[in-house]
């Protein structure tokens, strides 16, 4: 899977000059913790919440409120803007760009194609996008954790189990182990009704533990 697959193409942005209040009440309007900053159709910076808000007077100042409304009325994204701004190509693997936010420890990643911004990946995009299908989350059936089963044989005995069972497959993926313990398959299928499949396990030799979703 790459980037483009997941990322969002209608990005929100604001020019350098926009008063910081200003871009704070477009990041409230749609619901969004950031924002690149765009100069000339060019990438110039990275405006988040989080600092318009740490460029508020500390409560110890002596400014008067119509002191501070005036100061913050004139204070712009460009003063406040990250301007090393992280970024991907649309054609990074998600792995890619999870790593890098990872080690960069960023939020969002800009999309750049051809010099230009043409979209924006968040962390909850690789949650809601590519995380909950892969775990499940929000999907009914039962969730089945196939204990010392991760390996070839494991893998061919859960198989014919399926098979028995005749439910739809809905998620099959490796937990990992805790200290000093095999790891685990976890499977979730369409159904409440995995008797078969229990049993079938149960006989050749695995124990389960079954999580109604």
């Amino acid at each position: 899977m790459i980037v483009r697959d997941v990322m969002n193409w209608n990005v929100v942005t604001v020019s350098s000059d926009t008063p910081t209040m200003e871009a704070r009440r477009i990041m409230d309007a749609h619901k969004i913790l950031r924002m690149p900053v765009v100069d000339k159709g060019k990438l110039v910076g990275m405006v988040t919440k989080e600092r318009i808000a740490r460029t508020g007077p500390s409560s110890a100042t002596s400014l008067s409120v119509w002191e501070i409304n005036y100061l913050l009325a004139k204070m712009t994204v460009k003063e406040i803007m990250t301007k090393d701004v992280v970024t991907v190509s649309p054609d990074n693997t998600v792995e890619e760009a999870v790593a890098m936010a990872q080690a960069k420890g960023v939020g969002a990643l800009p999309v750049i194609e051809d010099h230009k911004l043409v979209g924006i990946v968040t962390t909850n995009d690789f949650f809601y996008k590519i995380l909950n299908p892969m775990l499940g989350i929000g999907r009914p059936g039962t969730r089945v954790i196939v204990e010392k089963a991760s390996n070839p044989k494991g893998l061919q005995d859960v198989a014919e189990a399926l098979k028995k069972q005749g439910s739809k497959l809905i998620v099959l993926h490796q937990g990992a182990p805790f200290e000093n313990q095999d790891e685990h398959l976890i499977l979730q299928l369409d159904t409440n009704d995995i008797s078969t499949f229990t049993k079938e396990l149960a006989a050749k030799g695995y124990k389960s533990q079954i999580q109604a979703r």
